[in-house]
């Protein structure tokens, strides 16, 4: 790889279509046969430092104060108390009252679930035994505490129901499968950009995290945003999901202390011809989850995390930030690790760079589907939207020496979204972009309705870490 084709890239928009997690698919009658047009929204967007709060709707709690589910325009607040009740009452609590909130939440994500399972198998029949073996085996190395918690949610959200079944309920070894879809089936496709106190007008850091997913093709992941606040005395988490899940996807403690995950893959593209491997391993959304209970800096998280990497599924990238550092854990399994195709690395803004990938901006660091560090496996070269996003975010993050709030807003606003012909970093399989503000703790979030995210995304403030 090498610049003069980052360049071209770049210029060009990569005329072809985005691959991969956060594709959705266009339904009937939707436009997408339209002209494409210029790449760039029209008009200036007006934005702010600060976001709306919703008005909220309306709200259920359980008769055991365990679990408050509160429903807003955009997303559903839940707060589960570990205060007040060990896992095993918490799990039970929250499926008790998410069917009661939402009661055709089984309608909704039980067909998202089959459409990951289908996509996990390639188009090959689903072997439904050896899923469940799969499934099984990866719950029982998930810590005890979240074991024991998510065997209860699936316990009591399926009344009875076993087996793999496409019938509108969710069923125990589904609910259980709906828990560890990165882990298990398929991962994500993603992007961040973390700026240091000395490119922000504050003097403090500012995170952004932009995650890409399987929408469902009936757009059901944006039906079910949800933001739910995991209470405990000694840590609490923030946590930007979707109702009803209980591992990490996009995390925030009250510390501080960011960590989101960005897919890399280990059987396509540079890891072709890896193995899917789940015997002996862990599943890296709930080692994140003890990570972000446990710890309180950037740092030590990092290295937890990467030194848990040889035993994760699948190799990944995992944005760490807090007020201070900002961090990539590139993490590749033990497998990648032996075959000589990866290495796992805590890379920082100081870390030296792969060959003829520029990044222009020191005290920024910017994340995207591929490890970056010098003489780690390239995920680049012949993959056009890791080398558009990545040199577009260069390009953005060169372009001002200094960003409030209300810019990093901006960064999302710059492109048009539904333009198929063109690779761009919001784009269609947008589910959610997280900000956090250092300077005042505050969560903005722009949550995805429908099909597609909008071309200038409506922030909310979803609370403070």
């Amino acid at each position: 790889m090498n610049k003069k084709l980052i360049g071209k890239l770049i210029m060009t928009g990569a005329l072809t279509a985005l691959c991969g997690c956060g594709v959705t698919e266009v339904p009937a009658g939707a436009g997408a046969m339209v002209k494409v047009g210029s790449c760039n929204v029209e008009e200036e967007p007006l934005l702010s430092d600060e976001s709306k709060t919703e008005e909220l709707l309306e709200s259920f709690r359980s008769e055991d104060g365990l679990c408050e589910i509160k429903r807003y325009p955009s997303y559903y607040d839940v707060t589960l108390d570990y205060e007040k009740g060990g896992p095993e009452e918490v799990g039970a609590s929250y499926a008790r009252t998410l069917l009661t909130a939402v009661p055709e939440y089984e309608e909704c994500f039980e067909p998202y679930l089959y459409e990951n399972i289908r996509m996990a198998f390639g188009g090959r029949p689903v072997n439904h035994a050896s899923l469940e073996e799969r499934i099984l085996t990866l719950e029982a190395s998930i810590p005890e505490e979240y074991r024991t918690e998510i065997e209860s949610f699936a316990k009591e959200i399926s009344r009875g129901e076993e087996g793999y079944e496409e019938n509108g309920k969710l069923s125990y070894i589904e609910a259980l499968t709906m828990q560890i879809i990165p882990d298990a089936l398929r991962g994500t496709a993603c992007s961040a950009l973390s700026l240091g106190g000395s490119r922000t007008t504050t003097g403090e850091r500012i995170t952004m995290r932009n995650l890409e997913w399987n929408l469902g093709s009936q757009a059901q992941m944006t039906k079910i945003h949800a933001v739910t606040h995991m209470k405990k005395n000694e840590r609490s988490l923030t946590v930007i999901s979707v109702l009803g899940l209980l591992d990490m996807i996009t995390a925030v403690n009250d510390d501080g202390l960011v960590i989101a995950i960005l897919d890399i893959g280990s059987d396509t593209g540079a890891m072709e011809g890896m193995p899917f491997v789940y015997e002996g391993k862990k599943c890296y959304t709930f080692e994140i989850r003890y990570a972000l209970e446990e710890f309180e800096s950037a740092k030590e998280a990092g290295e937890f995390l990467l030194s848990e990497s040889p035993d994760f599924t699948w190799c990944n990238n995992l944005l760490v930030t807090d007020k201070k550092d900002a961090f990539c854990c590139e993490n590749a399994t033990r497998e990648v690790q032996e075959a000589g195709r990866a290495v796992s690395i805590l890379r920082g803004v100081d870390t030296e760079l792969m060959e003829g990938l520029s990044w222009d901006s020191p005290d920024a660091l910017c994340i995207v589907n591929s490890f970056a560090s010098k003489g780690n496996k390239d995920a680049f070269t012949g993959v056009e939207s890791n080398i558009d996003r990545f040199s577009k975010y260069n390009i953005w993050v060169s372009e001002k020496e200094k960003f409030s709030v209300a810019d990093v807003k901006g960064l999302m606003s710059k492109e048009v979204v539904q333009q198929h012909e063109v690779r761009n970093v919001h784009n269609a399989g947008t589910v959610h972009t997280m900000i956090v503000d250092y300077a005042t703790g505050d969560i903005h979030v722009a949550f995805t309705k429908g099909y597609y995210a909008e071309d200038v995304p409506e922030f909310v403030k979803v609370g403070e870490y």
